[in-house]
Parts: structure tokens; sequence; C-alpha cells
């Protein structure tokens, strides 16, 4: 008897799963299957061994889980549909390990600022956390084996691996011995105390055409740059060189409205703003301090 038990188990097991072709998805079809085995097993080969209240429970969560009732889907094997995780704003910035070297800085680069000889506490960013400019202007704080430093993220280091940041010699000092050349850090972005608004500069080709605009003096890493045209936002596309481009058609003579959005979903808006190519036109205010 236990061998006829053995043989049909096996082979309900094996019309279930090796014969179907769809044997790595787990449904409420299947589950039913894999009861009615059960109860045959259970109760037709093994009557004595049953017992009655267990097995009427058994019956009941069947009919819960029956195929009329939502099928439950497990991932498929073959499946490669992704399912990305919710992303909750966190209480701090991230804190980085990494490596510090440095470079001859003068506060240019390809983030476009101009050149800060009087604040040379400045760096660069590795080239696989740049991210199209997303971290120009960023404030860090480094911390090495002999002191820390805050810098402004002002250059771009296209050898630089994550976690690096190439810093100036001035900043580097300030951190460990400058014949080490390369030491272990932390880093994180922070939001420092900056005095006034932030400001708009515009590039000095820009025009009614192409129309290209700066964030400046910003306390937070900026997330985006939108304009109001009629009573639309539109959304200004950012260059790797950290300026925002508006093109086909362009955003006109101006005054602009503008509207601008850091990291941590902050906004702050300015009208009036005037199309001043190669200058600067300050904003109203400054973004509150992040996380």
């Amino acid at each position: 008897m236990i061998g006829i038990s053995y043989n049909l188990t096996s082979y309900f097991m094996h019309k279930l799963f090796i014969h179907n072709p769809e044997s790595h998805e787990l449904s409420a079809d299947r589950i039913w299957h894999l009861g009615k085995v059960f109860l045959f097993w259970k109760f037709i080969m093994h009557p004595k061994s049953t017992h009655k209240g267990k097995l009427i429970l058994f019956i009941a969560l069947l009919f819960v889980i029956s195929p009329r009732s939502t099928p439950i889907h497990s991932q498929s094997f073959y499946d490669h549909t992704i399912y990305l995780p919710m992303v909750f704003k966190s209480n701090s910035n991230p804190i980085h390990q990494g490596i510090a070297t440095y470079y001859d800085a003068n506060g240019e680069g390809a983030c476009s600022f101009d050149a800060s000889p009087d604040d040379l506490m400045v760096a660069a960013m590795n080239a696989d956390e740049y991210n199209n400019a997303s971290y120009c202007g960023a404030y860090v704080h480094v911390i090495g084996s002999k002191g820390e430093v805050i810098v402004r993220i002002v250059d771009l280091c296209p050898e630089c691996k994550a976690g690096h940041l190439d810093l100036s010699q001035e900043a580097f000092a300030q951190i460990d011995d400058l014949p080490l050349g390369r030491v272990n850090i932390t880093w994180q972005v922070i939001s420092p105390q900056l005095a006034g608004p932030i400001a708009y500069h515009f590039m000095d080709a820009s025009n009614q055409w192409w129309t290209a605009v700066q964030i400046r003096n910003h306390r937070n890493p900026i997330a985006k740059l939108e304009y109001l045209r009629g009573s639309e936002w539109i959304e200004v596309p950012r260059t790797s060189w950290n300026y925002f481009v508006q093109t086909n058609p362009g955003m006109g003579t101006g005054p602009f409205t503008f509207r601008v959005t850091d990291w941590y979903g902050h906004v702050l808006t300015d009208s009036g703003i005037s199309h001043t190519p190669g200058g600067s036109v300050n904003g109203a205010k400054q973004f509150p301090v992040g996380p």
C-alpha cells in the first residue's frame, strides 16, 4: 500500500512540476492541485492517521485559495520584470567612503564657475557620481586622518572612480600631509550657512532664442530649473557644463519667472528676472537648511 501511495503521489507531482512547462510559477491553481494530491495521499492512502479536525481546517483553506480566488503569483525564474523599491527621503545625506587626491585648482572647471582666487576650498567630483553636473555648486564636508574641510564642487575628475574627490592643494592640506598625495577619506554633502540669496547667472552667449542660465550661491545642490511660459511651467534641460539651456524655442526676451528646486524638494520662485547676458541677477531668498 505504501508503494502504491508513493507511486501515485510521484505521478501527480510529476504532472504538476516536471511535465508542466510553467512549473516555476506558483499560482492558486497549482496550490489547489497540490492540496488535492495531499488529500488523496492523506485521506485515501492513510485514513487511520488522518486527524479529522486538521483535515476540515485544511479543506477550508483550500477553498480560500481556490482558483476562483485572486491568483497568487511568485516571480517566475524566467521573468525579467524588475520591481523597483519604494524610496523614502532620508533624515541625513549619506556618508561616502572614498579617497582624496589634489590638483592645482583655481575655482574654474567643468561646472563653468568663475575663478575664485580668494576661496580655494574647492574640489572636483569623480566621473561616476558627477551625474550631468548635479553635484556642481554642492558643498561637501571632507574628513581625513589629520583634519576636516568644507569644499565646493566646481570641477569634474574624469579618471576618478566613485567615492573619489580631487581636492585643491589648499583643501587637501587641511585633511592630511601633501606628500602623501592619496589618502582615505569620508565625505558628505552638507548645507552651510551662506550670505545672500541664490543668483541667476546668464551665459555671455545667451539670447532670446538660446537662453542659458546657471544657478549660483545655492546652499543645497540643484535638482531642476523651470520657467513660466504663459500658464505652464517648462523644465529647462541641464547640460554637463552646469547651465540650464532652453532652445527651440528659447525663453524670449524676459523678464522671466523662475522656479528652482533643490535635491530635498525645497522650491524657490522668483519673478522679474531680467535677461542679462554675462551677468547675474539675485533672487529673493536662499534655500532652507537640508537634512
